[in-house]
């Protein structure tokens, strides 16, 4: 029953107003998900740079947390930016070692803090309720960049936080994100398989599993179309997820064609979401609307 929403330019404007248009689409689809809402945006960035949105904590511990976050992040890189809004701290800083490492050594500051995304063009932020509240707080609708994706969350089987929250991003993989609506029926085979690995989990959420899934097989040399394709014979269940990083954007939908999924696109755009009326919420213009078929999958390419 959650709504997914994505935009991807194709006219290399790197300021384009995605932001908008997904908050548009988002709050077109708020009564599929009055849960929780997010999106995961992509950017032009500095070469070198990472940016990292983090859950610095909560009941009173933000503010400290957030101070002994940026300071372990000097010891790791030069830190050229750092702001609090809310429970998320924002950081951007040079590094060019292992991101799971820069990952590993923020979380182990205090009890709470999750990276909830990083990237050298990706920024996730999501949180609990409408679209409007996320726009109220962290002024969505004004973000600009290449490509977003967002989602508008209707629980149905874990609790209702900021992390349970989509999108996801795959944890230890820079600027890769995913939004899912449906269920993965495997998840717990795969997440023990995860585990057994050495992979860590934020969530009973069987939507977190995807993105581990895609890195994984991204990590093993798939490309990303690969990955996305390989992922319609290893995730079991009804499923329509749109996936993203710096330079790809893309959709698959399970072979059953259970969960509904709509595309367009354009000489100047492609969009997706879970119902139409999404899309004549976002876009103007001239375009023709059809339905993803069982098993297809589409990425796009900067």
């Amino acid at each position: 029953m959650c709504g997914i929403a994505g935009y991807f330019d194709k006219t290399g404007n790197d300021s384009a107003a995605i932001g908008a248009v997904v908050l548009k689409m988002l709050e077109a689809l708020g009564a599929r998900g009055p849960d929780s809402a997010g999106v995961a945006l992509y950017g032009g960035r500095a070469k070198g740079e990472m940016v990292l949105r983090i859950k610095v904590g909560e009941n009173g511990s933000v503010a400290k947390n957030a101070t002994r976050l940026v300071a372990e992040a000097r010891k790791l890189g030069k830190v050229s930016k750092s702001a609090t809004t809310a429970e998320y701290l924002r950081l951007a800083l040079k590094y060019q070692g292992d991101p799971k490492e820069l990952e590993r050594r923020l979380e182990s500051v205090a009890a709470g803090v999750e990276i909830v995304s990083m990237g050298r063009r990706l920024e996730i932020v999501k949180q609990v309720g409408s679209p409007q509240n996320l726009d109220a707080t962290y002024g969505i609708a004004k973000l600009t960049g290449t490509h977003g994706i967002g989602h508008t969350r209707l629980c149905t089987e874990s609790k209702v936080d900021l992390s349970h929250s989509q999108p996801f991003w795959a944890h230890g993989c820079p600027d890769l994100a995913v939004v899912h609506n449906g269920h993965i029926t495997n998840y717990h085979k795969l997440r023990r398989l995860y585990e057994q690995r050495g992979h860590k989990f934020y969530t009973e959420n069987d939507s977190e599993v995807i993105g581990m899934y895609l890195a994984d097989q991204m990590a093993r040399g798939l490309n990303f179309r690969q990955a996305l394709e390989a992922s319609l014979k290893d995730l079991d269940g009804s499923f329509s997820y749109l996936a993203a990083d710096g330079e790809h954007f893309g959709f698959a939908k399970d072979v059953f064609a259970f969960k509904p999924l709509l595309f367009t696109e354009t000489d100047k755009f492609v969009a997706v979401a879970t119902e139409e009326v999404a899309l004549h919420a976002g876009l103007t213009g001239d375009y023709h609307v059809r339905e993803a078929q069982a098993g297809e999958v589409r990425v796009w390419e900067r």
